[in-house]
C-alpha cells in the first residue's frame, strides 16, 4: 500500500492541489491515490493539467484518454498545448517547454503534485553524474521548490516503480505508453534500459541506494546553501542609489571569500535567475571579477548578465538588455509611460512648452545653477552614476534644450525634479 499522507500533511491548507497528469502510469497511480485519499480525508479541491508537446503521433490520443480517466474520477482537467523550441536536445527543450506551461497554469500558493519515482531520482542522479555536475546538480530532483505562483511537490520519490505497477494493476487502472520512452537514442532511455538492467544484476538495491545517495547530496546542498546566505548577507550592502532596485552585489566582500566560497554563493544568486552555467563557463566570472578598474566587463549568461559597476556586480534582464526610444510629453502634468523603461513624472514648477524625452548619445552639456554649462558625462561620473544606467537615463528636453536628468536633483535647471520609476531586472526570477 502506498501511504503518503505523511507527505502531504503539510499542504492541506493550499488553495488547491493541481495533478500534472501525463497519462503515463506515475501520474495516473497519483492522480488514483489522491482521488481515492479525498473520499476518507478533506483535502483541498483536486484538479489535473495535461501538457499536449504535439512531438509525436501517438500523443494525439492521450488528451481524450486523461479527459476520460479524469471524467471517471470526477476531476477537473485543463489541456494546454505547448511548442518545443528547436535546440540541441529534445528532452530538455520538452521539459523546459513542460515546466513554463505548468508555472504559468498554477494558482497563488496552488500545490502541484508530480509522479517522479524511486527510479527516476536514480537516473537523474547517474545522469548528472556522467556529465559531471556538482552538488548541486547530483542533489538531483528535490522533493518541493517554488514554482510559479506555487509549490511543485514530488510525493512519489521514494516509491519505486515496481510499488506503482503493483497499484495500478490492483486497481485495474489503465495507462498509456509513451513510444519514445523505448528509443535508446535519449540519454534516459539509455540509462532506463540499457544501463539500470546491468545495474540490478550486480547490486539489486542500485536504485534505491542511488536515491539515497540523492538524499544525502540534497541534505549536503542545504548546507552549502546556509553558507551561500550568510555570504550573500554580507555583500548585499546598498547599492547608493535607493532609486535604483537592480539585484546588485558588493564585489569587495565576494573577492574576499575563496574561489569556492564565491561560486557556491553566485550558484545560490544565480539559480534564482537564470540557468547555471557549466564548469567551462565559469571563466567568465573570473574575467568580470578580475577585470582592470576602467573596463566595462560583462559576463551573459542564459536568461541575463552580469554587469560590474561601482565595484558591485548587477544582475540585468528583460527590459535592461533593450535599447529605449525617446518620445514626446504633451502633457506633463501628467505620468508619462516610457515603452519598456518604466514611467516618469514632473514635481514643482514647470514653464510652458513642447517637451520631450530622450536619452544620452553623448555630446550633451547641462546649465547648471552656479556652475555654469557643464558636460554631462563628466557629471555623470561624478555622480558615479553606473554605465548601464546612464544609457537609460531618461533626459527631459524643451526643443534642443536639457532641462533635467531623471532622479538626480542636482541635475535640473529649474525649481523641478523628473522622477522615474526605474523598471527592475526581476521579472525574471525564477
Amino acid at each position: 500500500m502506498i501511504d503518503l499522507s505523511s507527505k502531504l500533511s503539510p499542504w492541506l491548507h493550499a488553495p488547491s492541489w493541481c495533478i500534472a497528469l501525463s497519462g503515463g502510469l506515475d501520474s495516473t497511480v497519483l492522480l488514483h491515490l489522491l482521488t481515492s485519499l479525498s473520499r476518507q480525508h478533506s483535502l483541498p479541491p483536486i484538479r489535473a493539467i495535461h501538457i499536449h508537446h504535439g512531438l509525436q503521433a501517438a500523443a494525439d490520443a492521450w488528451p481524450a484518454h486523461c479527459q476520460r480517466l479524469c471524467d471517471d474520477l470526477g476531476v477537473e482537467l485543463q489541456i494546454i498545448q505547448v511548442k518545443v523550441a528547436p535546440g540541441a536536445s529534445l528532452e530538455q527543450g520538452a521539459r523546459e517547454a513542460r515546466y513554463a506551461a505548468l508555472a504559468d497554469a498554477l494558482r497563488p500558493g496552488e500545490v502541484l503534485l508530480t509522479g517522479q519515482h524511486r527510479e527516476d531520482q536514480a537516473e537523474t542522479l547517474l545522469f548528472r553524474l556522467l556529465r559531471g555536475a556538482g552538488v548541486r546538480g547530483l542533489a538531483a530532483m528535490p522533493g518541493q521548490r517554488v514554482l510559479g505562483q506555487g509549490v511543485l511537490l514530488r510525493p512519489l520519490l521514494d516509491v519505486s516503480r515496481e510499488a506503482l505497477e503493483a497499484y495500478a494493476h490492483a486497481q485495474h487502472l489503465v495507462w498509456v505508453e509513451d513510444p519514445s520512452n523505448g528509443d535508446t537514442q535519449y540519454a534516459r532511455n539509455y540509462l532506463r534500459h540499457g544501463v539500470f538492467p546491468v545495474l540490478r544484476q550486480r547490486w539489486p538495491q542500485a536504485a534505491q541506494n542511488l536515491a539515497r545517495t540523492a538524499e544525502h547530496l540534497s541534505e549536503a546542498l542545504g548546507l552549502l546553501d546556509e553558507l551561500a546566505i550568510e555570504d550573500l548577507l554580507q555583500a548585499s550592502t546598498p547599492c547608493g542609489f535607493d532609486w535604483l532596485p537592480l539585484a546588485s552585489l558588493d564585489l569587495a566582500v565576494l573577492r574576499a571569500l575563496s574561489p569556492a566560497r564565491q561560486r557556491n554563493a553566485l550558484q545560490y544568486w544565480l539559480a534564482k535567475r537564470t540557468r547555471l552555467p557549466d564548469t567551462r563557463h565559469w571563466a567568465g566570472w573570473e574575467d568580470l571579477r578580475d577585470a582592470s578598474g576602467d573596463g566595462r566587463p560583462c559576463w551573459r549568461l542564459t536568461d541575463g548578465e552580469l554587469h560590474r559597476a561601482n565595484e558591485r556586480i548587477w544582475w540585468l534582464t528583460d527590459d535592461w538588455l533593450k535599447v529605449p526610444v525617446g518620445q514626446g510629453w504633451d502633457d506633463p502634468a501628467q505620468s508619462l509611460t516610457l515603452p519598456g523603461n518604466g514611467s516618469l513624472r514632473l514635481s514643482g514648477m514647470m514653464q510652458q512648452g513642447p517637451l520631450r524625452i530622450a536619452y544620452r548619445k553623448g555630446g550633451e552639456n547641462l546649465q547648471i545653477p552656479g556652475r555654469g554649462r557643464r558636460d554631462l558625462k563628466r557629471l555623470l561620473n561624478e555622480l558615479q552614476v553606473p554605465p548601464f544606467v546612464r544609457s537609460r537615463l531618461p533626459l527631459l528636453y524643451r526643443d534642443e534644450q536639457l532641462l533635467a536628468v531623471a532622479n538626480l536633483p542636482g541635475l535640473s535647471q529649474g525649481a523641478w525634479q523628473l522622477h522615474w520609476c526605474v523598471p527592475t531586472s526581476e521579472q525574471g526570477l525564477r
